[in-house]
């Protein structure tokens, strides 16, 4: 016996659910500034209908006819998104910091390409990315992850077809729904455990937010069979409407989802869609299959497409944090206008294409509007990978050598590297993947740079980024000073026996052991690392512990970690300029030396404070003889820790001679 066939009808409620989650979308960014659960929502419906789709396809056909309905998704789909795309980068360009541009030309692309949660789960869990701003293109993550399910979920109604005719013999709807049984428990298993260990990655990850497309695909199924007195659903309809609509508020949607926390929206949708099976008077479905609802509904789509990067431009343009009353429904209105446009002009036009008739004229439409976007997205990129070619006459760029060296700067010149690529600029054995670790490997892998053929000395380099970004003055001194540098290098890992406070995981503990063997075994002339964190005045007793362990095996040069600034410099001094950019030395910089406030350090110990290149007359500023001094709020930037060699070797020769 098959299950009884879902009625493929239009279903009014569904417009009105899409509006109220793409409304809630929109309040949560513009005023909350929080995710409220309303791209779940979309989730589910979306899995609901298409498999009410395709499975009418199969069933009446035998067959999905792919290119024409690949063809229906783009019609229907990338008008409004590359609209959106190629009007984001336009504006972007004029309004957005350069210090954004890297990031956001490889959004564009990742958009373009419905790859944007897989970019966006790596910026996530990349240690050195973790400080990008948000972007206006961001919220196309969602739209990914849907592009991906439509491309795919005609292989799952295919496969299923398949199984039932040539193998089970039995109807396709029994199977079908096994095959989302199977899909829902595996990645609900999946998105729990995920979410578990890695919940960035998990909010953007495919897989952990299949059971959603399925829950609705599985609901498409066992409709027919989910019919109950109107009373009972007036009560289930309305409910559900809540609880899509507290979601938000009862759940922190962006730290616990989408794991099995996500039941909660999605269920409230669920409900609505059975509760409209056997509508009662007064119930839910009245409010939101009624006309307004109905009509935007419609443009929900472009609504949501719209109103992010419209918020992300009044931040940047305004300068603010925040965004008042009438800001934000400038900014809702002006989302519903464009979006209203967008249909009108755009997307009505294109699906009126006839698909069997017009495969060509609809390609070729298609194509005219992807093109645009990406000639202008591929000059844009070209001329900020020109930018990176430029070299700096360090006369002209002292940086630290303005102290260091008593070296005067030349007068009106703008800071370098620009902020249009000092965050791209990273010391230089970031370039070989093999020369250090992510956050999660535990593997230990060593780099050796500089003078590798006969050097004087050996350092080891040890430590996280904090360790790294020292790599550039080091290179500088490698030939001065013939010094073989042995990279020992670990995303957010320090050099330490234990985590203090939590600071370190797992898995830096177990690369730290795995460290610690290998400088016993061939121990290198001095081990150069940090000597406490950020504005800490005390040495960690993790850094004791560990220097104690190579006591009489090599020596340690700890140096005091640079002052943490706030914000995000290289754009501060893009848009603000560098005394506005200046912060006090008291806010950032302790008093107390570290290590005179520490008991308990070992002899082999040589300890290097070079505060004086960072704060100078009681400020802190975020440029040094016209070079920018960090690369975001917390690491040095490549140039300046390049000029800051003369005064670091000056200590190291100290270090190295014993004295």
């Amino acid at each position: 016996m098959d299950l009884r066939a879902p009625e493929k009808k239009f279903r009014p409620e569904l417009e009105g659910v899409r509006t109220v989650a793409a409304f809630l979308v929109a309040i949560y960014h513009i005023w909350i500034g929080s995710v409220s659960g309303g791209v779940d929502v979309f989730f589910i419906v979306s899995g609901y209908l298409i498999t009410t789709s395709l499975l009418t396809k199969v069933e009446r056909e035998g067959r999905i006819h792919l290119v024409e309905y690949w063809l229906g998704l783009a019609r229907r789909l990338f008008p409004v998104a590359f609209t959106v795309l190629l009007f984001t980068v336009g504006l972007s360009i004029l309004i957005m910091p350069q210090a954004q541009w890297k990031q956001l030309i490889t959004e564009v692309f990742s958009s373009a390409l419905y790859v944007q949660n897989w970019q966006l789960a790596v910026s996530a869990v990349d240690y050195l990315a973790q400080n990008n701003q948000a972007s206006p293109l961001q919220h196309y993550w969602a739209l990914s992850l849907q592009g991906q399910f439509y491309l795919t979920w005609p292989f799952v109604i295919l496969f299923s077809f398949l199984v039932a005719e040539k193998v089970l013999k039995t109807p396709i709807r029994k199977t079908l729904l096994a095959v989302l049984i199977t899909l829902f428990t595996l990645s609900i298993g999946y998105s729990v455990y995920k979410t578990s260990v890695n919940q960035p990655w998990a909010y953007f990850d495919t897989l952990a937010r299949v059971w959603e497309f399925s829950l609705g695909g599985t609901l498409a199924l066992l409709i027919p069979y989910l019919t109950f007195r109107k009373s009972v659903n007036m009560v289930i309809g309305w409910l559900g409407l809540a609880v899509i609509c507290l979601t938000g508020i009862l759940l922190p949607v962006s730290t616990v989802f989408p794991g099995y926390a996500a039941l909660l929206p999605t269920t409230g949708v669920m409900l609505i869609i059975i509760a409209a099976e056997n509508p009662a008077r007064f119930g839910v479905d009245r409010l939101l299959g009624s006309k307004p609802f109905m009509f935007f509904g419609g443009i929900s789509y472009g609504f949501y497409l719209w109103h992010w990067p419209l918020l992300v431009f009044y931040y940047s343009y305004f300068d603010v944090n925040t965004v008042s009353l009438l800001g934000g429904l400038a900014i809702i209105l002006s989302a519903f206008l464009l979006s209203f446009l967008s249909v009108k002009i755009l997307e009505t036009p294109v699906r009126k294409i006839s698909i069997k008739q017009s495969k060509k004229r609809l390609a070729t439409v298609l194509l005219g509007l992807i093109l645009p976007l990406l000639c202008l997205n591929t000059v844009w990129a070209l001329y900020v990978k020109d930018q990176n070619q430029q070299q700096y006459d360090l006369n002209e760029y002292p940086g630290a050598r303005a102290i260091s060296d008593n070296m005067e700067p030349s007068p009106d010149k703008k800071p370098v590297p620009s902020a249009l690529i000092v965050k791209e600029d990273l010391p230089a054995f970031y370039d070989n993947p093999e020369c250090f670790s992510n956050m999660e490997d535990d593997k230990v892998t060593v780099c050796s740079r500089g003078e590798t053929d006969d050097p004087e000395y050996t350092v080891a380099l040890i430590g996280g980024s904090h360790s790294g970004h020292w790599y550039p003055a080091l290179e500088e001194l490698s030939k001065r000073m013939k010094l073989q540098i042995d990279i020992y290098n670990k995303d957010a890992c320090r050099f330490s026996a234990d985590d203090f406070e939590g600071l370190l995981n797992e898995s830096c503990m177990d690369w730290n052991e795995e460290v610690l063997k290998m400088l016993k075994s061939d121990p290198p002339d001095l081990v150069f690392t940090t000597a406490n964190v950020g504005e800490g005045d005390t040495v960690p007793e993790g850094y004791i512990h560990q220097w104690e362990k190579l006591d009489g095996i090599t020596n340690i040069f700890a140096v005091r970690d640079n002052p943490f600034m706030e914000g995000d410099p290289p754009q501060c001094v893009e848009e603000k300029g560098i005394e506005e950019c200046s912060v006090p030395e008291a806010q950032v910089l302790s008093d107390t030396v570290p290590w005179e406030n520490t008991e308990g350090i070992p002899g082999n110990v040589t300890f290097a404070d070079l505060s004086e290149y960072f704060c100078q007359n009681g400020t802190c500023p975020p440029v040094v003889g016209n070079v920018l001094v960090y690369r975001d709020y917390h690491h040095i930037s490549t140039l300046y820790s390049r000029t800051l060699a003369g005064a670091v070797g000056e200590k190291l020769k100290n270090a190295l001679s014993g004295e």
